[in-house]
């Protein structure tokens, strides 16, 4: 399916890659980078990015990217590498599903011609693994939960994130679910085709997913429509083609930014007349598409998946800088609707524990706890002396 590819392309960390299925058994860790407008550029004063990247005004923002086992039917069961995938799961906050929108992989990973296999199957197949194991969780005590809730007058939600623990999964993503069940149908009598209604709704929430419909470049069309059709965020990629132009800008053979729709050759009288060749098909079809689309899912998946934001905290707030004198050298990604204390939680708990008040750097204002951000904002946390 080209997963591995994926990876590499997004990260160009070290991954296994063959053609033969399951070729990741260990999780592949590494780190990718979204892009976001850096607001040096209105201050008018270079930033020293610490924990970040910045290039011409954009700054790249890291997120770590983690690489899992592949999955066969019945994984929920423990079948092939089934619970070690899901296991690794536990800690995402969203999902890059990549899809072999050409056909050419079936279930197991095995190739076979292209268009042979149907990749829509592909997406309702991963949906059906992570309920069913979401089921099994809760499956044992469901019953015997909600019947003590119901008596005790407890908030089912929160009984059951005490189960869902160690799954990242929040009480209110839990409550949202519970709103997708049958609302005339008490949880205490429910069905187990009722429970499993819930856990397809909270992965739906809690582990939000977007396709990545790789080798897009020799996809019939069709299949993209048609992946579009099942209601993901569906993004048109090609790894391959992502990975090369990486790595030959890494090589300098290319002058190559991850997520541009061109490239430039600064020294092409280092390449031979195949890399010339090659990089010629790249361009035309970057041309076409505008992007081989590995960027721009990372970068759907946080602004739009999981609707997130950049922040920028400082010590000085009329200078933009830490302590060491560095100009904008942090940056963080938040959920939208965080306010000032969420932010100074992010930085450190002692912040957030000491909490007193923010300056938003462009206003100069004094902002409450509950101030809530916008992308972009340069914030001063003010909290007590320990």
């Amino acid at each position: 399916m080209g997963k591995s590819t994926f990876f590499s392309a997004l990260t160009l960390a070290t991954a296994q890659i063959a053609s033969y299925p399951f070729t990741t058994i260990q999780p592949n860790r590494g780190v990718g980078y979204v892009r976001g407008k850096c607001p040096h550029v209105e201050f008018g004063k270079p930033c020293n990015p610490n924990n970040s990247l910045c290039e011409s005004g954009t700054r790249f923002v890291p997120i770590e990217v983690l690489d899992v086992a592949g999955l066969v039917p019945d994984a929920h069961e423990g079948r092939g590498l089934g619970n070690k995938f899901l296991d690794d799961l536990r800690q995402a906050d969203a999902f890059i599903h990549v899809v072999d929108a050409s056909g050419g992989t079936d279930f197991e990973g095995n190739p076979v011609g292209i268009g042979t296999h149907d990749p829509v199957l592909d997406v309702s197949f991963l949906e059906r693994e992570i309920s069913y194991w979401i089921f099994g969780i809760l499956d044992k005590n469901f019953s015997k939960i909600a019947k003590q809730a119901k008596l005790t007058g407890a908030k089912l939600e929160k009984a059951l994130q005490e189960k869902l623990t160690g799954l990242s999964i929040t009480e209110n993503q839990i409550l949202a679910a519970l709103r997708h069940a049958p609302s005339e149908v008490d949880p205490a009598l429910w069905a187990d085709e009722d429970l499993l209604k819930f856990c397809q709704a909270l992965q739906k929430i809690a582990k939000p997913m977007i396709i990545a419909a790789n080798k897009a470049d020799i996809a019939p069309p069709e299949n993209i429509e048609r992946l579009k059709a099942t209601g993901y965020h569906v993004v048109p990629t090609s790894a391959e083609y992502e990975l090369a132009l990486r790595k030959a800008s890494k090589g300098g053979l290319i002058s190559y930014i991850p997520g541009a729709d061109c490239f430039e050759f600064p020294n092409k009288e280092k390449l031979n007349e195949k890399q010339i060749a090659a990089c010629t098909k790249m361009g035309d079809w970057l041309q076409k598409t505008r992007s081989t689309g590995v960027q721009a899912v990372l970068e759907e998946v946080v602004f739009k998946v999981l609707d997130m934001i950049v922040i920028y905290p400082v010590e000085d707030e009329h200078h933009w800088t830490d302590k060491q004198g560095r100009c904008l050298p942090d940056c963080y990604l938040m959920r939208r609707g965080s306010n000032a204390k969420d932010l100074a939680f992010k930085v450190h708990t002692d912040l957030g524990d000491n909490f007193i008040r923010a300056i938003d750097g462009k206003s100069h204002m004094t902002i409450g706890h509950d101030h809530v951000l916008q992308d972009g904002d340069v914030i001063k946390i003010v909290a007590r002396a320990r």
